[in-house]
């Protein structure tokens, strides 16, 4: 590679980055064509930010900026094309290029199903792919595997990968489990006006898994946080929720920088310590809106479970950001609020967050869960059988901080517990959302209340056991849920219901 003087610095630079200045010279290629905004320069090329606030330095008099974005000067723009061949610099080999072209017509709806979406939770690690990027996914799936008569399971879908999947093939069965409450009402009102076979569940993968989704699966796509711990996890539940491992396929999309390799290893160890094989690593697969770190791009991990797969969850700290990140420690202030149960002679049962499993218990539960993104405080409500519930919750948490947020949690356990907000309890940054049980509940709520008390059981059958008692026959039963429920499937457990779906169920119930 040739080059006059003024740009010997540039050139010293690439070469000390060895074969992987490719990306670089992409870079350098944007730069010459006009004005780019960073997020361009980082995304495109899928360079780490700081690689390319690197090179922007070393352009100095060179580079033009106006706020973030920035070019080569025109009248020097030629003798970087000259000088670091730019002009022959090829697009890296795409595999799914004809296909992508052939399926742009996609690209709108799922462009409008993004935008109309919940905006991303940043504790909860959301960085949202590109929607062409969603595309790939889905064709990568379809022209991949054989799909007739295969389940695809979505480990968290924020970008919504179940919907581009279904628009590609309509007969396909999906599931969908995440913890996200908002998400799962976007996708489970978008399939069932479109027809497709979306099955959402909640879940909070460090808690539990639903039984509907294990041992289910054929094929699991999951973007999950990218630590150790959260890859962890998602790839464990991942093989959990295969129906045959020996023949399954766990597809991950993870992205580390290139500048910090040893933390791609430790991820990499993690997914072979857990019994996984790499039967396919494709670079730069995904595009992200963010993740400037990682250059706004991961690799796709094609995963296949060997005989000695762990299914075994560790610690509940995976993501990043937040009171529930690797870094944080709880609050544990526990201490005065089981005070606000004492104070009436009521015994106090403290328990670590968590819904698995049904919890009876007399007197009072007190349950820490400043960590709760949100979910948390109604699966615990579910879960717990007992004469007070005690949660402590970050003072901004999404179901107290307006009295509509307080009414609409208050609404969908009326029939179970009397709720009481204590903001600013016991500091300026916490709360405490006391449940008390209602010990006469009216006949016309006996139903809801029924359903509530036996959160880990399947609705269905309850509703269908309080309808033959009322002179039904259990077809006649049947036909009647079947009627008032259209859409929801009933035969999973109440407990991972989506909130919108159980809110549906109560007002069905009621209506019986």
């Amino acid at each position: 590679m040739t080059v006059d003087a003024p740009l010997d610095q540039l050139a010293a630079h690439l070469s000390a980055a060895g074969p992987g200045r490719r990306r670089l010279r992409r870079v350098l290629a944007l730069l010459a064509e006009g004005w780019q905004p960073l997020a361009e320069l980082i995304r495109r090329p899928a360079a780490p930010r700081r690689s390319v606030e690197e090179l922007l330095t070393l352009l100095g008099p060179d580079l033009e900026s106006n706020g973030d974005r920035h070019r080569i000067r025109p009248a020097r723009a030629q003798a970087y094309r000259a000088a670091f061949e730019l002009a022959e610099l090829a697009e890296p080999a795409d595999p799914l290029a004809g296909s992508v072209s052939q399926h742009t017509g996609l690209l709108p709806t799922i462009r409008s199903d993004i935008a109309d979406g919940p905006p991303p939770l940043p504790a909860l690690d959301h960085v949202p792919a590109t929607p062409e990027s969603v595309l790939r996914r889905a064709l990568w799936l379809a022209q991949r595997y054989d799909l007739d008569e295969a389940r695809v399971l979505c480990l968290g879908d924020h970008d919504l990968t179940s919907l581009a999947l279904c628009a590609l093939r309509p007969d396909l069965q999906v599931t969908v489990v995440d913890l996200d409450e908002r998400l799962l009402a976007h996708i489970d009102g978008l399939a069932r006006a479109r027809g497709h076979r979306i099955h959402c569940l909640h879940a909070d993968l460090r808690f539990g898994f639903p039984p509907a989704a294990t041992g289910w699966a054929d094929l699991v796509f999951t973007d999950p946080p990218y630590t150790p711990e959260g890859i962890g996890l998602f790839a464990t539940r991942a093989v959990e929720s295969l129906r045959d491992p020996a023949t399954g396929r766990i597809h991950i999309a993870y992205g580390f920088s290139e500048r910090s390799p040893a933390l791609g290893a430790k991820v990499q160890q993690e997914l072979l310590r857990l019994g996984l094989v790499f039967e396919a690593l494709l670079p730069d697969f995904d595009r992200y809106q963010g993740a400037q770190a990682v250059g706004s791009a991961s690799s796709l991990y094609v995963c296949r479970p060997t005989a000695k797969a762990k299914k075994t969850v560790a610690g509940t700290g995976i993501y990043t950001h937040g009171p529930q990140s690797i870094e944080s420690t709880g609050a544990g202030q526990l201490g005065p609020v089981r005070e606000l149960a004492a104070r009436d002679g009521l015994e106090v049962v403290v328990r670590q967050p968590g819904w698995s499993a049904p919890v009876t218990a007399r007197g009072a539960v007190a349950v820490d869960t400043t960590a709760d993104p949100g979910p948390w405080a109604l699966r615990h409500l579910l879960a717990i059988s007992a004469d007070r519930v005690l949660l402590l919750v970050d003072n901004n948490h999404p179901d107290i901080t307006s009295e509509r947020g307080q009414r609409a949690l208050a609404d969908l356990v009326a029939s179970k517990y009397k709720l009481r907000f204590l903001r600013s309890t016991p500091g300026p940054k916490s709360a405490v959302i006391v449940a008390d049980r209602i010990t006469e509940t009216p006949a016309a709520q006996q139903v809801q209340r029924d359903l509530l008390d036996r959160a880990h059981g399947k609705p269905g059958n309850i509703w269908r056991e309080a309808l033959t008692r009322t002179g039904l026959t259990k077809n006649e039963a049947r036909a009647r849920i079947a009627e008032l429920t259209p859409g929801l499937d009933l035969g999973n457990r109440l407990i991972d219901l989506p909130r919108h779906q159980l809110a549906e169920l109560l007002a069905a119930v009621s209506h019986a």
